[in-house]
């Protein structure tokens, strides 16, 4: 196959296409238990991801992750959360014009304005003029679990109980 010609935008949104219609199951890796992963995903990961009627929604809602990914990406994402960041849920720093700094998501931007989510979940819009600075950041808002935050048995429990967060589980 030739090299690709597109540019990386293109290719990311692909690749997040491609990732999007893998589907995934608890299946023969699965070693966990689903009761302490969910436990462990509403104290670790339910202040920011949504899942059907509950949580956050500063991160992406998870509702039916399990039917969406493989357990070999959540698992990624959980232990290398910058290592993909969905789209819609960049990472951007403002700088106001007295100095206050502002973290979020951005949700929308244009040539005059910049609008997001920050991090108590309050959209925010803001004129550019107004702002000493926009940045965007490539690290994500979400901590990376390593295995000092999340120990491997942790992970397989919370990766059976996202396998469960399937289309037919939400509303």
């Amino acid at each position: 196959m030739p090299p690709s010609q597109a540019p990386d935008e293109e290719i990311r949104a692909v690749v997040a296409y491609l990732r999007s219609i893998s589907t995934t199951t608890a299946g023969p890796g699965a070693r966990g238990n689903v009761a302490n992963g969910e436990r462990t995903f509403w104290t670790s990961c339910g202040g920011c991801h949504h899942v059907n009627d509950r949580g956050g929604r500063l991160g992406p809602d998870l509702s039916r992750i399990g039917s969406s990914q493989s357990r070999e990406a959540l698992a990624q994402s959980i232990r290398e959360a910058s290592a993909s960041i969905a789209s819609g849920y960049e990472a951007v720093t403002l700088v106001t014009r007295d100095g206050k700094r502002i973290r979020g998501v951005r949700k929308g931007e244009d040539a005059f304005s910049i609008q997001i989510m920050d991090t108590r979940e309050r959209l925010q819009g803001y004129v550019k003029a107004d702002l000493r600075d926009v940045s965007r950041d490539m690290q994500s808002l979400m901590p990376s679990f390593g295995v000092d935050r999340l120990a491997d048995r942790d992970l397989d429990d919370l990766l059976d109980f996202m396998a469960t967060l399937r289309a037919n589980t939400a509303r």
